[in-house]
This record gives structure tokens, C-alpha cells and sequence, in this order.
């Protein structure tokens, strides 16, 4: 049977499952690449902050690109700009194969990853109806998540000098990167399998100039909307609180169980476990429209992170942890397909997601900044978590009460109104 001959559902079941496999391979290389570039500055003895500055780097990325990277997810195929930018992450391999500093090559992997993401998450839109993307969402985060914890393991085992390999560079670290870009071009073979969509604005880089001022207008719609407002202020919590989470963790390991580095970073496993059961479970019992009823979960991962205070054995740390796991992916995968959803009734998706990266990538450089501020001037780690804990319950309370304000003015507009806890889609 030709291609052409298939039913629609089947041909975009088939792409759907291709976006997931490309997303898999392109996460695993990225997981990885991290581990890789972290131990090419090992071997040359650079300062400590660029290490961290390697993480801020994505984020940088996607701040600066969130004005341009919605417009190329839209005025190409879908696709297409997948296929490229894995190709765009392999080449900042190869920058770092050619002696390349390992910030600037890194930098270029984060600039793909900048546009990359638009296209991944905006494809499911076109792709599937409104009534799959809680499912589909699922399928994304679970393939993430497990790419996170094969990512970092791949990467430390390729830098373990015993575990044979064959290696195209004098440097271990440099090699292990060269091994890794296979895993990008595999994520391109993927997106090559996606097959061809139609560009959802085909216009949408015809006037360059116009794409901030276009930006501007789409963050202030976005905002201005009642049900995409609540998930882009609760996935940019979200995805701040995690950014911190993962460092509060490893000293929280050392200081309070006694944990070696190791140990401390196969702790963090146990909320990426987590992750994939409450996404898995948000896929099957979440629907749509019942997507704001999580917001009371946002609001027990806070109490969870502060109980982190009151624990000092490995078992419950490792049960507490997945706990919070499991609530962020019940809290999280309902989040994303709300906002992919009212975005694309309000706009274009691409340019609808490049609002959300913008969001979440500039609250994860804020919070962390607030993070790294603490430590500068030592604070203790005890008061740190039960800040942190503090901060994210008055957070969700304040979005719990938004929405109810929403409600009410919603009622108040149209007395017959359904309220926004069943947001009419």
C-alpha cells in the first residue's frame, strides 16, 4: 500500500511515533553531551562557574531566540526544522571534537535545542486532535524523562577510562562527544520519518523586523487569556522550581544523608521515576478539559519539599522524591497540552510555545540567580529548602487563586457560563 493510500490516522500514529523517537535520541544526546562537555573542562582545568554557565547557556538560548524560534517552527514544515536543527546540535559536537572551546560549542548545541523545541511540541497539534494531546504530551515527557536518566549515565560511563572504546580523539571527554553525535544523527533519521506537514504560517518570516514587535503582541494574548495564563505561570514555576530542585537535591544528599556525588545523582533518579508514572497516569485518566483540577498538586509538591527538612534516611528521601515525581507529572503533562491547546486557538503553535520557552527559560535563570546568590553569601542549606518550600506554596495559592478570580469574572460576564475549571475548549 502507498503512503498516499493510508488512512490520515494512521499516517500521523506513524509521525507521532517517529516525533517520539526523535525526541528520545535528541534528549539522550543532549543529557549526555552535558556530562561529556563538563568533563572536557575538567581536562582543562577551567574555573568552576563554567559549569553552571554550561546550563545557562540553554537557557540564554531560548531567551534570546523566543521571538524568532516560534516563526521558523511555523513558516516551515514542522518536520523539516527538526531534521535541521539535530543537524545544527551535531555540528556543536563536532566544534568540540575541533578544539573548540566548550562553551561556545555547547552554546551552539542550546541554540538547536532553542528551535528545535516550537517545532516538537507544535507538530502534535497538527498532527492529533485536542482531545490526544494529554496522551501525546504524556508520550513526550515520559520519552524525555527516560532519556534524562539514560543521558546521564551514557555520558558518565563513555568518560570512564575503564570501559573500553574506541576513540576518535586524544581526549576521553572529546571522544565520548564524538560517540555522542551518532545519537543526533539518529534523532535526524527519526525526523526524517516524520513526513511532510504543511507549514502552519508560511508568512511568518517575511518580515523579519516584525517579529519582535509579533512576539510582544502573542507573550501579552497568551497572558491575557484566562486558561493559558494559569498553565504558562505554572509551567514556568514548574520548570524554575526544577532547575533549583536538581542542585538543592545533591547538597541536600551530602549534608544531610551523607551521600557521595554518585550516590547524590542517583538519588535524583528517583524523581525522574517518579515523572514517568504521573505522566503515564496523566495520559490515561487526564482529559483536557479537566486540566486546571491539578493545581492542588502544585501546591503538595511544595509541602513535599519542605517534609525534605525532617529527612535523614535514604529510603524515605528516596520514596519523598518520588512523591514529588509523581506529582509533577500529574501536575505537569495536563499543563502543556492546556496551553498547546489555547495557544493554538490563539495564534500559530510554534509561535504560541516560543511565548512558553520564553516563560519558563527566563523564571529558571531568575530563580537560579536567586540560588546562586544564597550561596554566595552562605546561607545554610536548611533555610534555603524550607524558602524554597515556602515560595512554592505561595506561588500555587496565588495561581489557585487567580483561577477562582478567573471563575468569577467569567460568571460574572455570562451569568450561564460554564466555569474555568471546565474552560469550554
Amino acid at each position: 500500500m502507498k503512503r498516499a493510500d493510508l488512512p490520515a490516522t494512521a499516517r500521523a500514529g506513524r509521525a507521532f511515533f517517529a516525533v517520539v523517537a526523535a525526541q528520545f535520541f535528541s534528549a539522550l544526546a543532549d543529557n549526555a553531551l552535558l556530562i561529556a562537555t563538563i568533563g572536557l573542562l575538567q581536562e582543562r582545568h577551567a574555573s568552576d562557574w563554567m559549569t553552571p554557565a554550561l546550563r545557562l547557556s540553554f537557557y540564554l538560548s531560548y531567551v534570546l531566540l523566543a521571538a524568532f524560534a516560534g516563526p521558523v517552527a511555523d513558516a516551515w514544515p514542522k518536520g523539516r526544522v527538526m531534521f535541521a536543527t539535530n543537524l545544527l546540535k551535531l555540528c556543536g559536537c563536532l566544534l568540540l571534537l575541533a578544539q573548540v572551546h566548550p562553551l561556545a560549542a555547547y552554546g551552539l548545541v542550546g541554540l538547536g535545542a532553542a528551535a528545535y523545541s516550537p517545532a516538537k511540541y507544535g507538530i502534535l497539534t497538527e498532527l492529533l486532535p485536542a482531545t490526544a494531546l494529554v496522551r501525546a504530551n504524556a508520550w513526550i515527557e515520559v520519552s524525555t524523562v527516560a532519556s534524562i536518566l539514560l543521558g546521564v549515565m551514557l555520558g558518565s560511563a563513555l568518560l570512564d577510562a575503564r570501559l573500553p572504546l574506541l576513540q576518535p580523539s586524544d581526549s576521553r571527554a572529546g571522544s565520548a562527544a564524538a560517540w555522542i553525535a551518532l545519537l543526533y544523527l539518529l534523532g535526524a533519521v527519526c525526523t526524517a520519518a516524520i513526513g511532510r506537514t504543511a507549514p502552519g504560517n508560511p508568512a511568518a518570516l517575511r518580515r523579519p523586523r516584525a517579529l519582535i514587535d509579533g512576539f510582544r503582541r502573542d507573550t501579552g494574548r497568551l497572558w491575557r487569556d484566562h486558561a493559558a495564563q494559569i498553565s504558562l505561570a505554572v509551567t514556568s514555576l514548574f520548570w524554575a522550581v526544577s532547575a533549583v530542585l536538581q542542585f538543592i537535591i545533591l547538597a541536600w544528599a551530602a549534608q544531610a544523608l551523607h551521600l557521595s556525588l554518585a550516590q547524590a545523582a542517583l538519588l535524583q533518579g528517583a524523581v525522574a521515576i517518579g515523572m514517568v508514572a504521573g505522566a503515564v497516569a496523566a495520559g490515561r485518566w487526564i482529559h483536557i478539559e479537566r486540566a486546571l483540577d491539578v493545581l492542588p498538586q502544585g501546591l503538595a509538591i511544595g509541602i513535599a519539599v519542605l517534609l525534605m527538612t525532617l529527612v535523614t534516611q535514604v529510603w524515605i528521601a528516596s520514596a519523598l522524591l518520588v512523591a514529588i515525581g509523581v506529582l509533577s507529572g500529574l501536575f505537569l503533562v495536563p499543563m502543556n497540552a492546556l496551553l498547546q491547546h489555547r495557544g493554538q486557538r490563539l495564534m500559530h503553535s510554534g509561535q504560541s510555545i516560543g511565548v512558553q520557552n520564553f516563560s519558563e527559560n527566563l523564571a529558571s535563570i531568575l530563580l537560579l540567580a536567586v540560588y546562586g546568590a544564597l550561596l554566595h553569601y552562605a546561607v545554610p542549606l536548611v533555610p534555603i529548602i524550607l524558602g524554597f518550600g515556602m515560595f512554592v506554596c505561595a506561588a500555587m495559592l496565588s495561581i489557585m487563586l487567580l483561577r477562582r478570580a478567573n471563575q468569577g469574572a467569567a460568571t460574572a460576564a455570562e451569568p450561564g457560563a460554564a466555569p474555568v475549571g471546565n474552560d469550554p475548549l
